[in-house]
């Protein structure tokens, strides 16, 4: 258990800043890319993508094949430039503060295990549920455990939704999981990911169990 909790030393280099660029790089090779856009059969179903997000999406049947470095790439590949957006929006308001308060080491170590266990829980819900042929794409995971760290570390701070609806950090994570509880019973065939989102919150939830020994619930209580 110490080494599970032995931290990091701390250091402040704008890690936020890295991962935009990379996940703005690659979605801007994607683009540059488009002409190689093929159709691929996956597991039965045929799908249109584009060549570099066909090998860095998590795809449950590839992954069975030994493509497990897509539990980590999935995390910077984006179907679209609304879906990078809002998810870079929200890595910068957040990860920011989120980083200077754990420091850069922890908090990219944090956005990857994170990341990678939503990944991972994703492909096992897949396969359970007989979508072997899903693409996984996209930082929500991670993005909502970095929302979850964020109300954590800052329970008092007060969010504008929309720049206009005023509510405390922690009634955000809370109304963010009711809507995706929700959505993923009710909007199943949305082509969003809702159980990555909400395993995002798990796991960031466990990571400050065992690692930090906080409690979140008592952070949001306070």
């Amino acid at each position: 258990m110490r080494l599970i909790r032995r931290p990091f030393r701390y250091s402040y280099n704008g890690v936020v800043f890295w991962l935009i660029g990379i996940n703005v790089l690659i979605f801007a090779v994607m683009y540059l890319l488009t002409e190689r856009t093929f159709v691929k059969e996956i597991a039965g179903s045929r799908y249109k993508v584009e060549v570099l997000q066909y090998y860095l999406s998590m795809i449950p049947s590839k992954v069975l094949q030994g493509w497990v470095w897509t539990f980590i790439t999935y995390m910077f590949v984006h179907g679209g430039i609304t879906h990078l957006l809002f998810n870079m929006f929200a890595l910068f308001i957040f990860g920011t503060h989120v980083e200077r308060q754990m420091g850069s080491r922890e908090f990219l170590f944090f956005y990857l295990v994170t990341g990678a266990l939503a990944g991972i829980f994703s492909f096992a819900v897949y396969l359970m549920t007989g979508q072997s042929s899903v693409l996984l794409m996209g930082a929500s995971g991670a993005i909502f455990a970095i929302e979850l760290a964020f109300a954590a570390f800052f329970p008092r701070s007060v969010i504008y939704i929309w720049g206009i609806l005023p509510v405390r950090a922690p009634v955000m994570v809370l109304g963010f999981t009711a809507i995706e509880l929700l959505s993923s019973i009710f909007a199943r065939n949305s082509g969003v990911a809702h159980l990555t989102h909400l395993a995002g919150f798990g796991f960031a939830w466990l990571y400050f169990l065992v690692r930090y020994r906080i409690n979140p619930w008592k952070e949001f209580r306070s």
